[in-house]
């Protein structure tokens, strides 16, 4: 299945065409601050693994923001121009992506739902009304065995490093999507 996208207000969202869709493919929400450095990076790198690997049609991938400060009368800001440019470095392109905020529908739309720091994972908790205990919230290094954030390069303006970060967690969730046999 595409991942196919509808737009609301000008927002991109991922389009669920079916119940039976949604039971069929492993449903990934990377969420950051923001929604314009660090999630959608994750998003477009994931999205690469797993259409190198074969397995895309089995995935939708998505990403949304915590707050809504890149978000303008309903219409994201698109991916900001450093991050889209470490993204073209690798050979990604995230053309289209704009910045949407999570929803507390989204606890239930996704199987996963994954942030970039402590601070992804307190909001993402408020939002949604779930706990990171029950087993659907999650920090992306924590799958690389790491109990660090991914560095946010707003601050560091290391973009570079923040790819880095995060391709380590989409590499070792992937992995571990593929030892459970969820893929």
């Amino acid at each position: 299945m595409e991942n196919e996208l509808y737009i609301k207000n000008g927002v991109n969202k991922p389009f669920f065409q079916s119940r039976k869709d949604q039971k069929e493919s492993i449903k990934i929400l990377f969420i950051c601050h923001g929604n314009i450095c660090r999630s959608p990076m994750a998003e477009f790198i994931f999205k690469d693994i797993v259409q190198k690997e074969g397995v895309a049609s089995h995935f939708v991938i998505a990403s949304a923001a915590t707050s809504t400060e890149e978000i303008w009368g309903d219409v994201g800001n698109p991916v900001y121009p450093p991050a889209r440019k470490v993204l073209a470095k690798h050979g990604l392109s995230c053309d289209g992506k704009y910045a949407v905020q999570l929803t507390a529908e989204d606890y239930d739309r996704y199987d996963y739902l994954i942030g970039m720091d402590d601070a992804n994972i307190r909001n993402m908790e408020r939002m949604t009304g779930h706990s990171a205990v029950e087993g659907k919230i999650y920090k992306l290094l924590t799958f690389a065995g790491e109990t660090r954030d991914v560095s946010d390069p707003w601050y560091t303006r290391d973009f570079e490093q923040a790819y880095r970060d995060i391709y380590t967690g989409c590499v070792a969730f992937y992995e571990d999507l593929r030892a459970s046999g969820r893929i």
